[in-house]
């Protein structure tokens, strides 16, 4: 009798489990896209628990085995291949599937701006590969309270008055780069071949290193190393459809990603311990990203109000975040600019004019940086062209609406292609495809015909990236410098060739020839 219920209960638990599979896998997606299609979305019909994963892979290595064109700036087709395939053949009313799950293709920018802008109703899903958080899990990745409270407490580090005291470090490792630079071009030329990519990143990573932690490259480096590893362990495992529980097993990515993480929470604990030893000694500094956030968490906590505060854990994980944002976001914004600016030197040589004009001799300052503004120009249209992130994801909560949509359910996903977008030729005009820093002249608003919710690089609303500031100020004294003491061209061995890396980069670097002014 008793083997007779234990093998019903068993029985009934397997047929749950099927009917639970059944459902999520098959029947629930299949509901969804009824509803989608309802609402006049379109987009390929559900496939059994990829959706459009296995063509997005395919798509990608095709796309990344062929460069582009040199001066083709719709780069869309390279980075986010299935959204371009499917908004160009649905239309701008389109869905995609990861996995099981649905997403509906935003492109409108008022339904952006209302997404971006009530981030407590539409916030980031959930990712379905947990070990992204072994490489970071910060800031950007919080949502509600904790969200709320680390902005909180980090935004007196990203305050302007605050920036403008890490002036003089980001100016001292601009020069040290830039003294190489003219190291390479040997006595008696005036002119060298350089692969300025790597360069680039050394220097972001060196600024990080002195304006969050108040350490040189050197201590900085081995942090940096490590991270961009796990970037490429982080690429290669979100091209694999999910399996539950898969983050336990003993692969060789999945022990190398915890060792990564173990060797970087130590390194970078040991600089929280430095720094906290300084500050208890009465040295308290103000002038680094580290400092100024300690500080703030220390009077939070000093007020009684001890869950307001960030745990040490937390801090670590805002210091991830310091190194892999702080560095990759600028690096890539020099890098495509150099590029740019190496396919169209009429725009270098204004820069260049407005840079000698504006600072001349001096040492460059706040000041001169608000006044330079072809460069401001050039570096919006930039990010417009060559934006950080490819697109951004979000997750709407029960019982909302979204613009004209009367009904959405709440699993289904809002992908926002930030490539789509600032490309569009409806928002942007004919030239939406071409490198024209001139519609930036009168500013965002004038550029975007009033829809400034079609231009996000850094995000909109409440959640716009805390590092903005800071991101356009290395930028600009950067330029300032390299412009004022090289000219630029392409090489013949660039090859033009964006691709998708978590954010956007050069596949094959950025091979230019230095010219010594």
């Amino acid at each position: 009798m008793e083997a007779a219920i234990v093998r019903v209960c068993v029985a009934s638990v397997l047929l749950l489990c099927a009917w639970t599979a059944l459902y999520r896998l098959w029947l629930k997606p299949k509901k969804l896209e009824k509803q989608m299609r309802q609402h006049g979305f379109q987009g390929n019909p559900y496939r059994f628990w990829f959706g459009d994963k296995k063509e997005e892979v395919a798509m990608l290595i095709e796309a990344n085995s062929k460069p582009l064109p040199l001066y083709h700036h719709d780069i869309a087709p390279r980075v986010i291949p299935v959204l371009h395939k499917l908004v160009s053949h649905y239309g701008k009313k389109a869905f995609t599937w990861v996995g099981p799950t649905p997403r509906l293709i935003v492109t409108d920018p008022e339904m952006i701006k209302e997404i971006l802008n009530k981030n407590y109703i539409y916030q980031k899903p959930k990712t379905n590969f947990p070990l992204l958080k072994l490489f970071v899990y910060g800031l950007p990745l919080y949502e509600g309270d904790k969200w709320a409270k680390h902005r909180r407490l980090l935004n007196p580090a990203f305050h302007y008055e605050k920036l403008k005291g890490m002036l003089p470090a980001i100016d001292f490792s601009c020069s040290e780069m830039i003294k190489k630079w003219q190291e390479m071009i040997l006595e008696g030329r005036n002119a060298c071949v350089l692969d300025v990519w790597p360069s680039l990143q050394a220097f972001t990573c060196d600024v990080i290193s002195r304006t969050a932690f108040g350490s040189s490259y050197e201590e900085g480096s081995r942090v940096f190393e490590l991270q961009v590893e796990q970037c490429q362990l982080v690429v290669e495992g979100l091209g694999l459809p999910y399996i539950p529980g898969s983050r336990f097993l003993p692969t060789k990515r999945n022990r190398r990603m915890k060792e990564i993480d173990r060797q970087v929470r130590i390194l970078v604990k040991g600089i929280i311990d430095k720094k906290m030893k300084v500050m208890k000694s009465g040295k308290v500094s103000t002038t680094d990203l580290l400092g100024i956030m300690l500080e703030a968490n220390s009077q939070e906590v000093e007020q009684g109000n001890k869950n307001a505060g960030m745990s040490i854990d937390d801090i670590v994980e805002e210091c991830k975040m310091f190194y892999v944002v702080g560095q990759d976001t600028t690096s890539i914004l020099l890098v495509w600019t150099m590029i740019l600016l190496s396919m169209y030197p009429s725009w270098q040589d204004r820069a260049r004019k407005e840079i000698d004009e504006v600072i001349g001799n001096d040492k460059v300052n706040v000041d001169h940086l608000n006044q330079l503004k072809v460069v401001t120009m050039i570096l919006y249209e930039v990010l417009r062209l060559y934006p950080p992130n490819s697109v951004l994801v979000r997750k709407k909560s029960k019982g909302t609406q979204l613009g004209v949509l009367k009904s959405l359910q709440a699993e289904m996903g809002l992908v926002l292609p930030i490539n789509l977008v600032h490309v569009d030729q409806d928002i942007w005009g004919a030239d939406a495809k071409e490198f024209n820093p001139e519609r930036f002249s009168k500013g965002i608003m004038n550029a975007t015909n009033g829809q400034t919710a079609a231009y996000f690089p850094f995000g909109l609303g409440p959640r716009i990236c805390i590092g903005q500031n800071f991101t356009m100020l290395e930028a600009k004294i950067a330029m300032a410098k390299i412009l004022k003491t090289f000219s630029f061209e392409l090489s013949p061995s660039y090859t033009h060739a964006p691709y998708n890396c978590l954010t956007v980069k050069p596949q094959y670097g950025a091979s230019l020839i230095l010219h010594r002014l």
